[in-house]
């Protein structure tokens, strides 16, 4: 029987684990807890709770999801995602209801991986998850105006629209000081890069920044005018639990595990293709499930795998979860010994922090070029980015997932069923005697859809990895959503990137021209892609011959 729960940290120990790769994952995770510093605290306040408890989130939380989770290289903890859905329950259910509703979430994910359906949640349709990641980039870059241009405004209403008619009648009465640190904390974060990689310019900004407003006694709001004193102390509090109103915390609880599920997977995959390893899916949702069970008994919020760190980590070094562990241990030390420093730190400062957060989540590349595509992914795109700006998060998913089935359903029955049989003049079994042992073919059955997707690009990913080149039959593909061009694109590139040719065959006129709209042609080369399987097959064998000679 498959073992469900296999954490990566303990396999990679049995295996053992190199002196010079244990320094390299020290340093990394050094560097990790050091990026990760500022954007806890920016979460936590945009969350609407103290910064420390995003502290305390990143400690341990991202403690335990390397320890205990399924991918080699994911750093958790806090992130933008959960911001609107943190500050709508913390306005409705209260600190404690934001914690019970956490511990919820992760007995949900801890099921989720026991039922094995970490593989699941990987269907989840391509602009659906743009739509409400677009949306929540928007909400967040609304929620930091208020802190951007230094406003003094007690009550801020939480609907969107009447967020900016407050900020329209309030803009007269700008701060200069708090917009001039938003824009020069902007600029250090995108020009730092420039000069250095290896200290992320969030922290710059916050250490020139607080710096300098303390020295000149700058009139901005900081951490410590808006929360009063931060603690550094890290407890252990049972929450109040109101039994009597379980039920009304199952909706938010099912979003918190159902977003942290998809984006720490998100996360996993990403990390995948950057370092060529396989994260186990079941074991990393059980891993972010226990996290979210035992920080909120510490003060902490939920929490999940981060893109962005995550990235981090591989790109300085880190190949094990110690990195994930050292960076919890780095930002335990900082709270320790610095707190009071952070409690300078300027809203101001933060919002700006938050405004390039929100920019980066927007994918606004993958949004222009959805809508470029076809008018069923422009309809789940669209509605899923309103539904989250303009009523809630949890309406949008809902809505987005039946709108993206019954418009799958709609776009089957539309499907002209003279799909193109590019053998029927060739002798099929005498194509395949002619292949080389190099070469690699694999038959698409079906449309390439948000179900399938994922699915078949890690098939082709596995067989393409095996060979030198690998021929995709597509006789039978009547279209590709967005999804599904989204995971081919990934998966060409990453065979294209270890030297493994690509080729095409049988593929429809609509077919084709979508592909090309989307540029995988471009990257495969329009010189191998072949009406018929008997084309692909002949000059395939004249490529593995070039590259023997």
């Amino acid at each position: 029987m498959k073992t469900i729960f296999k954490p990566k940290f303990f396999t990679l120990l049995k295996e053992g684990i190199s002196k010079e790769q244990i320094i390299s994952d020290i340093f990394a995770g050094i560097i990790v807890g050091i990026v990760a510093l500022p954007l806890a605290i920016a979460f936590a306040v945009a969350s609407g709770v103290s910064p420390e408890r995003g502290m305390i989130t990143a400690i341990i939380a991202g403690f335990i999801i390397a320890l205990l989770g399924g991918s080699r290289v994911q750093i958790g903890g806090p992130t933008g995602a959960f911001i609107i859905i943190l500050f709508g329950i913390v306005q409705q259910y209260g600190i404690d209801g934001l914690l019970i509703s956490t511990i919820m979430a992760g007995i949900i994910l801890v099921l989720f991986g026991v039922l094995q359906l970490g593989t699941l949640l990987k269907y989840f349709p391509h602009p659906l998850i743009v739509g409400f990641t677009s949306g929540i980039a928007l909400v967040i870059l609304s929620t930091q105006i208020k802190d951007a241009l230094g406003l003094e405004i007690k009550e801020l209403p939480s609907e969107f629209i009447q967020k900016w008619e407050v900020y329209f009648t309030q803009i007269s009465n700008t701060n200069l000081y708090a917009l001039g640190i938003t824009i020069l904390t902007m600029l250090i974060i995108i020009f730092s890069k420039h000069i250095t990689t290896k200290v992320p310019g969030s922290f710059i900004a916050i250490l020139l920044i607080t710096t300098v407003v303390n020295v000149f006694h700058l009139p901005v709001s900081t951490i410590e005018t808006f929360f009063g004193t931060i603690s550094n102390e890290i407890t252990f509090s049972i929450p109040h639990l109101d039994f009597d109103n379980f039920a009304m915390y199952l909706a938010p609880a099912l979003i918190i595990a159902l977003l942290g599920g998809i984006e720490s997977l998100l996360s996993a995959v990403v990390a995948d293709g950057m370092i060529g390893t396989h994260h186990r899916s079941n074991t990393e949702l059980i891993a972010q499930g226990i996290a979210n069970i035992v920080t909120p008994f510490f003060g902490g919020i939920p929490a999940t795998g981060a893109i962005a760190r995550t990235a981090t980590n591989v790109k300085n070094g880190g190949r094990t979860p110690i990195a994930g562990m050292v960076h919890a241990i780095t930002l335990l030390l900082i709270m320790l010994f610095f707190i009071d420093f952070a409690k300078l730190i300027p809203m101001s400062c933060l919002a700006g922090i938050l405004l390039v957060v929100a920019y980066n989540m927007s994918e606004w590349r993958s949004f222009v070029s959805i809508l470029k595509s076809s008018v069923f992914d422009s309809i789940v795109l669209v509605s899923t980015f309103l539904l989250t700006v303009l009523v809630d998060l949890t309406v949008a998913i809902e809505v987005g997932i039946v709108l993206a089935s019954l418009l799958f359903m709609k776009r089957m029955a539309d499907i002209n069923t003279n799909i193109i049989s590019e053998d029927d003049d060739i002798d099929m079994i005498e194509n395949y005697s002619k292949l080389s042992k190099d070469i690699a073919v694999y038959e698409i059955g079906g449309p390439l859809f948000f179900a399938s997707a994922r699915q078949y690009a890690e098939t082709l990913q596995k067989i393409g990895s095996s060979s030198k080149v690998l021929i995709i039959r597509m006789r039978h593909v009547p279209f590709i959503d967005s999804t599904g061009m989204h995971n081919l694109q990934e998966t060409i590139k990453s065979l294209r990137n270890t030297g493994v040719i690509v080729m095409l065959s049988g593929t429809t006129d609509i077919v084709y021209q979508d592909l090309k709209k989307h540029h995988i042609l471009s990257i495969i080369g329009e010189e191998n892609v072949f009406k018929k399987f008997s084309l692909a097959v002949n000059y395939a064998n004249e490529q593995i011959k070039l590259n023997e000679q």
